[in-house]
């Protein structure tokens, strides 16, 4: 007599398991759920040690939190920090994806917020949300929802999955559609990665039974190898003009001998390390972004934004080469709607461009060999040495971080004071920035801080790796995006101290993150937390003038008076309360192992002031 089958949600939940694994996917963040069970039993026992798994199990990096919010902002950490530290991840097929596994109803709901940033920010996650089987939907069953399509255009790939009923050939048919999946995710045949969605129907039995110990066999039937597109080709979507660039014949240094158009590169979010090559071949000015990935080398310019104003720089430019997404500074977005500065975008991933202000002339697919100097991917032409108009920008560079560096050491260092800061958000993200070094890794929320170290930055052996959740620029589920990098950089050789540099409100959106079992591994992450008790940011807009003082405070400071110290005394994190500068240089010194927070009182009341002291300084240091 033949031993009974398992259960056919056991099987299938098994035989995903086995090919995510095999498709290259080694984490998998659960948050706990009844319908997801078969899912859950089947990641628990592939997270067992070597030697505890069942006989065809595979190996997965399991991490279990409770909520889903903070569980798919985590996955987008680890997926963040493997593309950026991992060289191993980031091959022709792109960074390698990240699955997040939850129950049916509002928890699907939940991961919606970091669907979407990394739906802009092209970073692959795998959405199995479990469901209802079909007769149970529409019919008020609980926990059910329509769940086919909740993420709409947000998602490479979705499919509805029935619920699996044992029919031979299902699990062939399984294993192809997450080949699918996982090439969707990775955007192997697009070029553009990012989430996919399989909403899996389980019916009961969702537990397996005292006689499913066995797994299937491992087998690769339905596994499709899909090959990748390494380069995009040397497509160009022509807008309404076409770029001197592309029509110059190779010079001794990539450009034409007679191309003079006085041009900088704009690095945004993601650029990588082409824009600065770009920069550097070229001679011209770079402007990147911290989280550009384009930071550092002889050619970035500090404090660019404030020299954009200056007529004699920024009004002299007239073209931008313009790489990642730029989204940080509202002078660099002015500079690229000006109807006298020709714009060329440089895409080489994604299904579109950046363009905000509808202004680009020319986008291409590739780099141009040109633009870095090389044949065939062989660099054939030496860098161009600095000219006149790089070394005005570099000048310029130098004399504005002479002065911003002049107006924050010039703040008033009084008796300290138990209930006054005595620091700025500025002064803050330059200590920050002082103390990290190239083999470390920095997250920065958006919102204030990520801006004050654009200001500040400045690292004379080489910047860390930044990173930053700038897809849609949200404060949302920053403090699990930085765990998930953490979790990503423990055990990588050369990787140093991975920090973030956070403000109060980023924090308290999601301090929930914190929460962590017993059983889960502990990362190494020291979280700086700005704490100006609401919105600085709103200060330094419109919203900030004399005229909107009455209505200010209640709708967009928005003061909360949130004790730091006792939430994370509520979640077991190690927390220190420092109020100068001298105390937060040693608490950045000695970070610690585990997870700690650094909570650092700053000030909001004259931030705005502080702007324009700045921006004073720099107009009197470049007149």
């Amino acid at each position: 007599m033949s031993e009974p089958a398992p259960a056919p949600a056991t099987t299938a939940a098994r035989v995903l398991v086995q090919s995510l694994a095999r498709l290259g996917v080694r984490d998998v963040v659960l948050a706990p759920g009844s319908r997801s069970a078969p899912l859950a039993y089947a990641l628990a026992a592939a997270a067992l040690p070597d030697g505890e798994r069942p006989a065809g199990a595979p190996a997965i990096d399991l991490h279990v939190r409770v909520d889903e919010r903070a569980a798919a902002f985590l996955a987008l950490g680890i997926a963040r920090g493997t593309a950026a530290l991992d060289g191993s991840a980031d091959g022709l097929a792109g960074p390698r994806p990240v699955a997040v596994v939850t129950t049916s109803g509002t928890a699907t709901a939940n991961l919606h917020p970091a669907v979407l940033e990394a739906h802009h920010a092209g970073v692959p996650l795998i959405l199995l949300t479990a469901d209802r089987p079909h007769e149970l939907r529409g019919t008020g069953a609980n926990q059910t929802t329509d769940q086919v399509g909740l993420y709409g255009a947000a998602v490479r790939f979705a499919v509805d999955v029935p619920a699996p009923s044992g029919r031979p050939g299902e699990s062939r048919d399984l294993r192809q559609l997450l080949a699918r999946a996982v090439a969707a995710a990775r955007g192997a045949r697009t070029g553009d990665p990012g989430p996919v969605h399989l909403d899996l129907a389980y019916r009961e039995p969702l537990a397996p039974g005292p006689d499913d110990a066995d797994w299937p066999q491992p087998s690769g039937d339905g596994l499709v190898s899909v090959v990748p597109r390494g380069a995009l080709g040397s497509a160009v979507w022509h807008g309404y003009g076409e770029s001197a660039v592309l029509e110059a014949a190779p010079g001794t240094d990539g450009r034409r001998p007679d191309d003079t158009v006085p041009t900088v590169v704009v690095a945004g979010d993601g650029a990588g390390p082409v824009a600065r090559r770009i920069a550097e071949v070229n001679g011209w000015p770079l402007l990147a972004e911290p989280s550009s990935g384009a930071l550092g080398g002889p050619n970035a310019v500090p404090a660019y934004r404030l020299l954009l104003g200056h007529e004699p720089l920024g009004g002299a430019v007239r073209r931008a080469v313009v790489l990642g997404r730029p989204t940080l500074s509202r002078p660099v977005q002015a500079l690229l709607a000006r109807d006298d500065v020709e714009v060329l975008v440089v895409a080489p991933r994604g299904a579109t461009w950046p363009d905000a202000a509808r202004r680009a002339g020319t986008v291409l697919a590739d780099v141009p060999p040109r633009l870095v100097g090389e044949e065939n991917g062989v660099p054939v032409t030496p860098v161009a040495q600095p000219g006149a108009w790089l070394e005005r920008w570099r000048d310029a560079g130098q004399r504005a971080a002479a002065a911003v560096d002049g107006v924050l050491d010039d703040a008033p260092r009084g008796r300290r004071s138990r209930s006054g800061p005595r620091i700025t958000g500025p002064q803050l993200a330059r200590q920050v920035a002082r103390v990290c070094r190239a083999a470390d890794v920095l997250v920065v929320g958006s919102s204030s801080p990520v801006r004050d170290l654009d200001l500040v930055g400045a690292w004379a052996d080489g910047p860390p790796v930044v990173l930053a959740n700038r897809g849609l620029a949200g404060i949302d589920g920053t403090v699990s995006t930085a765990l998930g990098v953490a979790l990503a950089a423990r055990g990588l050789d050369g990787v140093g101290q991975v920090r973030a540099l956070l403000g109060d409100l980023t924090f308290l959106h999601d301090v929930g993150g914190l929460l962590r079992s017993p059983f889960e591994p502990q990362p190494d992450l020291q979280l700086v937390v700005a704490n100006d008790d609401g919105g600085s940011i709103f200060a330094t807009l419109e919203h900030g003038a004399r005229e909107h003082a009455d209505a200010f405070e209640r709708v967009f400071g928005t003061p909360h008076g949130a004790d730091l110290g006792a939430l994370c005394a509520g979640y077991g994190v190690r927390h220190e309360l420092v109020r100068d500068a001298d105390e937060v240089a040693v608490a950045l010194a000695t970070p610690g192992p585990g997870v700690s927070v650094v909570e650092v009182r700053v000030d909001r009341a004259r931030r705005r002031a502080l702007g324009e002291r700045i921006a004073a300084a720099v107009s009197d240091a470049l007149n």
